[in-house]
Order: C-alpha cells, then sequence, then structure tokens
C-alpha cells in the first residue's frame, strides 16, 4: 500500500488569507506573528523550525476546524501540550496546536471502577492530587511530572522512574476520544472477537478502513514472523519504536490462544500524534503504594559497577532503581537549588544508583535495603550504602529529576547532546551494553558520556558532549547516531525508550526494524492519516536527523556588548543558551516554587522562562541589526517578567532571567530614550527626599482615594493601586536622635544598612531591628550607603545602578574590616550584594564584592548566626504561644532560602512558623504598581497568597521580610503583615 507522503510545506500566496479566515472561524486564538511562531519553533530538544502559525483551541469544534483547514490546504497540525519532547515531536513547519491552555479539565473520576477521564492538558501531578482523596494514583512518573500532561504522556508514552512498577502511560490507557484526520470523531477502546469483526464491516469511512487495514496487515503469517523476528525484544518493557504494531498483533483477534482484548489504544500511546487528535482520554488508576519509602543510595567508583549491582537490586521488588553518574553530581555543583540535595553524597562516586524500597513501617524497609546491601558487598559491588527515609527522600528524587535540565548548566558551546539518550536493552544485557557504548565512543569520537536515569529497567539516558554549532559536531551528531543504532540493533534493543523516534530517531527505524517492517508501520500512518496533515515527518518519512537544529552548522553569531559580567556564560547568548527547554518553568501554584509567576497566572508559553530565553538566543543568533537587544520582539516578552529571580535557583539550568532582562532593557532604553515613569520609579530615592520634607503632604494626596487615583493616573500607575504613606521622620532622622540601650556593644558590633525603602517607607522596621539588636547586646552602627541601587536595576538603568554600586564598594571596603557584618532588613536591597553587585562592578571593584558578599545578611541570617554561636538564646524571648505565617521574599528564597527567618521567628520557644506555598506576591516593586501590570499583580496574589492569608485566623501573626509584600498584602486582603523585627522586638523580655 502506498505510504503516507509528508506534508507539503504550505507556499500558496492566499495562505495568509486563509489563515485570517480560519482565525475569524475559531472560539480560541490563531497567531501568525513571528514572535508567538518564535516560541512554538522549539521544545525540549536540538531542533528549532518556524511554524506557520500557532493555534490555541478553546473547544472541541476549533480542533475539527483545523482538522478541516489542514485538509484543505495540505498543511501539517502538530499538537503540543507542555512542549517538553525531546526528540523533535511539536517542531515543524506547520501550525501547532496547543491545547494546554484550555483542554485541562478532570472530567470524571469513578472509584469503583478505578478509573479517570481527563482531558488531554491536564498535568500529570495535578491528577493525582484529584486522585488521592480517592485512594488512587496514576502511576507513570516522568521527570516533567509537575508540568507533564496526560495527552503528551499518551503521544510519548511515557514513563519514568518507577516504570519498574508501573510499566508506562500505554499500559493504563483505557479508552481515548478524539478526531481522525478527516474531523471525524471517534471513539477507541477495548474489544472483542466481535466487535472487532463488527468495526471491520461498518459503514464506508476512515475509522471502518483503518479497522479493515489493521486485519489485513496482522492476519498476514509472513507480517507476523517478520515482526516477531526484528522489532525489540518482548523483554524490553520500555521501547516506543516506530508503532506499536507488535502488540497489536498479540490479541486474541489475531491469536486465538491469547486472551489480550484488541485496543488501539496501544497503537495510539507512542504514536506522537501522528495518528489521531485527542481529546478526552481514559486512564486506569492504582491503589497508593505502602506509606514508607526509603530509598538506598548506594556509592560506586565507576558506572559498570553500579549497573552490575543494579542487577542485585532489581531481584527485590523495588520501585525504581535510577542511575547518578558524576557528571550530574558535578553540575549539581553549580545549581543553587541542587547544591543542597547533594546532602547524602559522601566523596566523589563515579556513579550512584538509587533503589527506591516501599513497606507498611520504616523497619521493613530497612531490612529489605540491609538484604541488598549485604548482597552488593557480597558481590565487591560499592563504596557507600546510605539510606534515607521522610523529606530527604524528596530531595534526592528532585535532584534525579533535574537530571535533563543541569546538564543544560554546563557552561560553553560544547554540551551534552540528546541524540542517543534513549536506548533500551534487556537489564541482563545493559553492563555489557553500556561498556560496549562507550568504547564505541571513546574509540571512534573521542567522546565522554553523561549517564543518568532508569538502570533498573535497562534504560540509560546516554548524551555525549557536542558542540553542535560547529559542521564537525554537527557530523559527528549523526555519525554517533549511526554507530549507536547499529550496537542497539546487535542486542534488539529499543532506539527509543520512552522519548519516542520524533525527528531525532525516525531515520534509523527502517534499520531498527527492518525493511518489511518499516513499509508497514508507514502503511499505518497513511491508513490512519491519507494526506499525512497530522504531525508530519515525525517516526516515518522523517528528514535527515541532523537538520532544523538550532544552529546551523558554523554560523557565528554576533556577542552583543553588555554591562552585566556574563564571562562565566561565555557571553549574553551562552546564558540565553542555558536553557535547554525542559520547561521547569511551566509550573503551575500547585507545583510549588517561585518561577514563572506570570506563567502561573496566564497559563500563556509567552510567559514562561524558557519563552524569553529562546527569543533572547534566536534573535541575538538571527539579527542583522546593529544592536540585536533593540528588539520589539524582545520588548514584548520580556515585559511580563516580574524578576523574581525564582529562575535563579529554581530552573535546574540557573537561568537568571531578572539579569537577562534588565540586560536587555538598558540596550532598549540606549534605542529609544527611558519612560518616564521609568525615571520616576529609578530616581525614588531623590523624589522621596523632596517628599519627606513634606510627609503631612504627601499623606494628604495619596491618603485621600480620589486624589490618589488622578495622581496615579498621571504617573502610569493603577488607579485602585495604593501607594505607601510617609512617617513623620525617616529612619536616618530617627536614628540621629537615638540613644543607644545601655546593652549596647557588649556582644559585639555591626553595620546597619539604612537602605532606601526601610529609611523612607518603613522606618518602624529599622527601629525595631535596631532595638532588638541593641537590647542583645549589638552595637548598631549605619552603614556610610543610603541606596542599594535597586531601583534602577529594576528598570534597566544599569549605568545608573552601577555607578552607585561602585561608590558603595569604595566606602564598604573601609568601613567592612575585620570581619563586620552589615545586616539589611529588606531583602532585594541588602541581596543586591550578594547578587547583581559582584556581576555589574567595576573589574576592580569586584574581589571586594566577592570579600564581603558572605558579610552582607538580612537580619534574621545575622540571627541565625549567633543563635548557631550561642549568643543569643530563645531565654531572651517570651514564653507566650503565637502562630506565625510566613512568606517568604522572592530574592530572599532565590538566593539565601528562608531557613533563617524560619529559625529567627521560632526562638521563642513557643512561637510556631509555618511557611504560605506561595511563589511571588505579585507586586514585584514597581511592577504590581504600574496600570498596565495591576490585573497579572492581582491575579499573581489570588493564586495562593490572598486566599490563605484571608483563611487565617484574626489573631495569627503574617510575617513577610519584604516590604512590596507586606503592600500587596495589605491592599490584596486588607490584612497588616509584619517584618520578622517587628515580631520579635514584640516577643522580647525588655530590659530597663
Amino acid at each position: 500500500m502506498e505510504s503516507a507522503p509528508p506534508a507539503k510545506q504550505p507556499t500558496t500566496p492566499d495562505l495568509g488569507a486563509a489563515l485570517n479566515q480560519l482565525r475569524s472561524q475559531l472560539q480560541g486564538q490563531l497567531h501568525t506573528g513571528s514572535l508567538m511562531r518564535r516560541l512554538y519553533a522549539t521544545d525540549a530538544s536540538a531542533y528549532q523550525q518556524m511554524p506557520v502559525a500557532v493555534a490555541i483551541p478553546e473547544t472541541q469544534k476549533d480542533i475539527r476546524q483545523l482538522i478541516l483547514f489542514a485538509n484543505r490546504h495540505e498543511v501539517g497540525l502538530i499538537p503540543r501540550t507542555a512542549g517538553t519532547s525531546l526528540a523533535g515531536q511539536v517542531v515543524g513547519g506547520g501550525i501547532v496546536v496547543d491545547v494546554s491552555r484550555w483542554f485541562t479539565q478532570i472530567l470524571e473520576i469513578d472509584p469503583q471502577e478505578k478509573t479517570v477521564w481527563v482531558e488531554p492538558g491536564v498535568i500529570r501531578n495535578e491528577l493525582n492530587l484529584a486522585l488521592k482523596p480517592h485512594g488512587m494514583l496514576f502511576g507513570p512518573e516522568t521527570s516533567t511530572q509537575n508540568r507533564a500532561m496526560i495527552g503528551g504522556m499518551v503521544g510519548n508514552n511515557s514513563c519514568g522512574s518507577n516504570s519498574i512498577k508501573y510499566g508506562s502511560t500505554r499500559d493504563h490507557l483505557l479508552e481515548i476520544e478524539g478526531f481522525l484526520a478527516d474531523g471525524s470523531y471517534v471513539k477507541f477502546g477495548q474489544l472483542t472477537v466481535e466487535e472487532f469483526e463488527a468495526k471491520c464491516n461498518g459503514p464506508a469511512s476512515l475509522e471502518t478502513s483503518i479497522y479493515q487495514r489493521i486485519r489485513e496487515m496482522l492476519s498476514n503469517n509472513v507480517n507476523r514472523e517478520e515482526i516477531e523476528r526484528e522489532f525489540p525484544k518482548p523483554s524490553i518493557p520500555r521501547r516506543n519504536t516506530g508503532y506499536a504494531i507488535d502488540l497489536l498483533m498479540d490479541a486474541e483477534v489475531f491469536d486465538p490462544s491469547s486472551s489480550k482484548r484488541f485496543n488501539f489504544c496501544k497503537l495510539i500511546a507512542g504514536s506522537e500524534g501522528t495518528l489521531f487528535f485527542a481529546t478526552k482520554i481514559k486512564l486506569n488508576c492504582l491503589p497508593l503504594p505502602p506509606p514508607v519509602s526509603g530509598l538506598l543510595c548506594a556509592h560506586f567508583e565507576t558506572v559498570d559497577q553500579s549497573l552490575r549491582a543494579t542487577q542485585i537490586a532489581v531481584r527485590h521488588d523495588c520501585y525504581a532503581c535510577e542511575l547518578i553518574d558524576h557528571f550530574i553530581l558535578e553540575c549539581t555543583e553549580r545549581s543553587i537549588e541542587h547544591r543542597a540535595n547533594r546532602f547524602f553524597v559522601q566523596g566523589k562516586p563515579g556513579a550512584i544508583i538509587v533503589v527506591d524500597i516501599r513497606g507498611q513501617t520504616q523497619e521493613e524497609v530497612q531490612s529489605v535495603c540491609d538484604h541488598i546491601i549485604s548482597e552488593m558487598q557480597d558481590a565487591g559491588l560499592g563504596l557507600a550504602y546510605p539510606v534515607l527515609f521522610g523529606d530527604d527522600t524528596e530531595r534526592i528524587w528532585d535532584l534525579r529529576k533535574a537530571g535533563l535540565g543541569l546538564l543544560g548548566n554546563m557552561p560553553g558551546d560544547a554540551k551534552p547532546a540528546p541524540v542517543v539518550e534513549d536506548t533500551c536493552v534487556d537489564v541482563d544485557d545493559l553492563p555489557e551494553y553500556i561498556a560496549e557504548f562507550n568504547r564505541r565512543l571513546k574509540d571512534r569520537f573521542g567522546l565522554e558520556c553523561v549517564h543518568y536515569a532508569h538502570a533498573g529497567s535497562g534504560e540509560i539516558h546516554l548524551r555525549p558532549v557536542i558542540n553542535l554549532k560547529t559542521p564537525e559536531g554537527n557530523q559527528q551528531f549523526r555519525e554517533v547516531a549511526q554507530t549507536i543504532a547499529e550496537l542497539v540493533k546487535h542486542y534488539r534493543g529499543s532506539l527509543s525508550g520512552e522519548h519516542g523516534d520524533g525527528r531525532l530517531r525516525g531515520e534509523f527505524l527502517r534499520q531498527m526494524i527492518g525493511e518489511r517492517n518499516y513499509e508497514l508501520v508507514k502503511q499505518v500512518k497513511h491508513a490512519w492519516d491519507p494526506k499525512g496533515i497530522f504531525n508530519p515527518n515525525k517516526i516515518v518519512n522523517t528528514p535527515p536527523m541532523n537538520s532544523s537544529l538550532r544552529y546551523a552548522p558554523g554560523q557565528q553569531p554576533r556577542q552583543p556588548k553588555t554591562l552585566f559580567d556574563f564571562s562565566s556564560n561565555f557571553g549574553i547568548l551562552g546564558a540565553a543558551e542555558m536553557c535547554n527547554g525542559s520547561g521547569d518553568c511551566r509550573k503551575t501554584e500547585l507545583s510549588g516554587g517561585t518561577m514563572c509567576p506570570s506563567y502561573m497566572a496566564t497559563r500563556d508559553e509567552m510567559h514562561t522562562t524558557r519563552a524569553r530565553a529562546n527569543t533572547l538566543r534566536q534573535i541575538i543568533t538571527e539579527s542583522n541589526a546593529a544592536n540585536p537587544l533593540d528588539s520589539e520582539e524582545l520588548k514584548e516578552v520580556m515585559d511580563l517578567c516580574l524578576s523574581c529571580k525564582g529562575c535563579k535557583k529554581e530552573c535546574p539550568s540557573t537561568v537568571d532571567m531578572a539579569k537577562l532582562k534588565a540586560e536587555f532593557q538598558q540596550h532598549y532604553h540606549d534605542a529609544h530614550g527611558v519612560p518616564r515613569r521609568s525615571k520616576l520609579i529609578a530616581d525614588f530615592v531623590n523624589k522621596q527626599k523632596l517628599a519627606a520634607q513634606v510627609p503631612w503632604l504627601w499623606n494628604l494626596m495619596f491618603g485621600t482615594p480620589l486624589l490618589r487615583k488622578v495622581l496615579n493616573r498621571l504617573t502610569g500607575f493603577h488607579p485602585e493601586r495604593t501607594i505607601p504613606l510617609l512617617p513623620k521622620q525617616t529612619l536616618a532622622k530617627w536614628y540621629d536622635k537615638h540613644r543607644p540601650h545601655a546593652n549596647a556593644g557588649k556582644a559585639g558590633k555591626v553595620l546597619f544598612f539604612n537602605d532606601e525603602f526601610t529609611n523612607f517607607h518603613d522606618p518602624h522596621v529599622g527601629i525595631a531591628a535596631i532595638e532588638l539588636l541593641e537590647h542583645l547586646g549589638y552595637g548598631v552602627t549605619f552603614a556610610p550607603i543610603t541606596e542599594s541601587g535597586r531601583t534602577w536595576l529594576s528598570k534597566g538603568l544599569l549605568r545608573e545602578a552601577k555607578q552607585r554600586i561602585d561608590q558603595n564598594l569604595a566606602v564598604l571596603k573601609e568601613v567592612m574590616g575585620d570581619r563586620i557584618r552589615m545586616i539589611g532588613v529588606e531583602p532585594s536591597a541588602i541581596l543586591t550584594f550578594r547578587d547583581e553587585t559582584m556581576e555589574l562592578a567595576e573589574p576592580r571593584l569586584r574581589p571586594i564584592a566577592h570579600d564581603i558578599s558572605n558579610r552582607c545578611l538580612m537580619f534574621e541570617e545575622f540571627l541565625q548566626q549567633e543563635m548557631q554561636t550561642g549568643n543569643i538564646s530563645a531565654d531572651s524571648f517570651t514564653d507566650e504561644a503565637k502562630s506565625i505565617h510566613l512568606h517568604g521574599h522572592c530574592f530572599q528564597k532565590a538566593l539565601v532560602g528562608q531557613s533563617a527567618t524560619i529559625a529567627a521567628l521560632s526562638l521563642p520557644k513557643n512561637y510556631t512558623v509555618k511557611t504560605i506555598p506561595s511563589g511571588c506576591c505579585g507586586m514585584a516593586g514597581s511592577f504590581g504598581y504600574e496600570a498596565e501590570h495591576y490585573a497579572v499583580s492581582m491575579k499573581i496574589g489570588e493564586l495562593v497568597l490572598f486566599p490563605r492569608v484571608r483563611g487565617l485566623p484574626t489573631d495569627a501573626l503574617i510575617a513577610a521580610p519584604g516590604t512590596s509584600c507586606r503592600h500587596q498584602i495589605h491592599d490584596g486582603t486588607q490584612r497588616t503583615a509584619m517584618h520578622p523585627a517587628e515580631i520579635l522586638w514584640k516577643s522580647l523580655r525588655k530590659s530597663p
């Protein structure tokens, strides 16, 4: 039978008019502008191709309209959910159809049947949150589980670390509904022999012909024998090689001795959106696992030893057995988020396997672990065998799941390449296979490989380090793939264990399953999709695997000159390239964390760190402008970045979008001038000096709602946003008149940074902090600096910020000798010295910046240090019981964490501290004031923070170190949040 032709690239001159007409027919959106097309030109793979349009359908009718349009105009449709595919599955030149925005409903949970119906945009972890009260879960667990969506998991037949126990998505897909390539709506599920025959004998339709063609194909004994001989070993559970016709032919329809029912779901799972457009999915659910999990983290000198130990571990009914090699462990040292997750690592092992054992009690789990350890020791395998329980296990899994993203934080052009990272063999073949794999890479190409992931299932993610920007690297990319394909075939393995063929491995499918079987797979595609409109050029008819990469071989993009020092990333382009597309920034408020607040509020791909980094990379690479950073597209994509710095910690590739945005803004200002409002905000200090002369006038204007609304409109602020009123005196004036407490100086001396925000708006916070410190015995001297530069940084005025930073360093050099510490109460100000200062200062001053950075402390950090040395104790504080609910500042969470604040607030022995699981409050300095950002700002607050605060008892204390956070809480809930210094000052046992 004729194979499906590749979809034609739309070149007709009237396509633009046709797309405009289509836009008017959709309830959802259709984007044809270059920016949105850029955002969807990549996924988490090495590929890049501009689509002709991006559709965001709202209804099933929209999807049908898109399918009919694609048929008329021979344009490909590319279904997409989270866009985390690693083989280029959602990269192509057609219309990308993003169902992640609207098709997000859990439709029906049936606890009796233990099933659930979902739409394709439901996130895997959020599904399990809904299933948990019913005592159920959906088992397959990808490393991207907090943003991976069920539609994408079906398309890729995803699995994960627990596939030993739970298998893959295919094993749990019961029924599916959606559209065939002609726009007809159908449902597939389990069929008896009689029901299958009825389908084959149905009325003339595409659905009927599909059943007829599969019957003809799999009833043929020659075909069956060829499939059995050439497809991967049945003992390899993780295999996504072509279409799963080998699994269909095992049904009783074709084999009377079989008890398996025929179900096209087995074919659709792993078909990568090339056969069917799903809108409803029915899944099998499983009971929750035993309550106690213990992780045996066995250390080994070499990867080979760890693989031989894996063969021991998998005999003990483990839930997972995962490998982490020394490359991944080294990457964790460069990640703020995961550095702390290395706590269990002893020495410098060459590899670690993490074995998950479950049981009813810790003793039961420990007993199984002891048996495994004993067998490993008897075999002479292993260096150390720590077993972790409780919260520690989550930290270890966080580190393992970040493996893919962590690889992206390897600076430079040569990076671990996703070329042969998904091969899978029988677990008994694994040690020899990996040894030969490494030998071939070393001997033929001089390459080393990163190893991580699913050792217990026979699949190790292997990534050789290749520079794809060079012609040599591009060719090597292809030759490595060819070499490893030959090796995998030798072991009758699968070239794809879970990530799919896509456009990366499709070219080698003929080699992997044989010529006859490849023709059968092409016939399947044609039977389902005669015009080749569904995700064309994936699995079959794929272009060369080293074409359409993110970089043309030999391309030499210019590096814009920057004010920030990006040398550690080999320039600003290298900093943007750290993003590998893993999509960690697509988390929702239910996932926890801070990154990325504007995405959490809008669920729009444009407002992810990934979108911003990819746009920056593409524009720098492709632009012919004198300064590529002078870009309207960059301005648009950066607009809703709150500069929260959540990405600096939570992105496994440590992409610092706040820094990149500030650099872009400076270049854009240079080209277009600085907006009046930006100047007003940046020059906060001088404006507040004037206002502080007549605070009564300021308070009259901004304390009168009608006047405030008029003034807000004049300045570009939202009329509903309140403006902080001014105190009668600044902190500086109070300090000049202040007489230190008698205890001051007995325990030591500190510098106090009277930052610009505390001085003018929050002197009461500074007063509480100073008086508390003095009562505790510390002499407090004002640091001779008055401005952090934060307001200038926030508006991208880097030269002015640099001027203030350089001035501060010159002064602090003279006063911060003898290990003296400088304390600040406003996180955004004091943490400037631990972040931007070191990368923006004049080179000659940077050694000073590095020297003082670890002595520039948040108020709570200082208290924690003194608690640890025994200089401060609970004896100085009240015994009264209070409950405190903490919302941390974004910079604090990203750069230093909340542990010091929790520790400080727990000083009074009967104070209990609970963190509010909120990300960014939504204010983000001036962002929440600005008229065009106010709605998003409040929506971010409403995700978690506002509802949690409103639900607190009236006598509960709300703590928030950040001045912006306290203001946002006030405006959003009418509750008053206090700085930790205020709470502790009130709790102090006062001495005369």
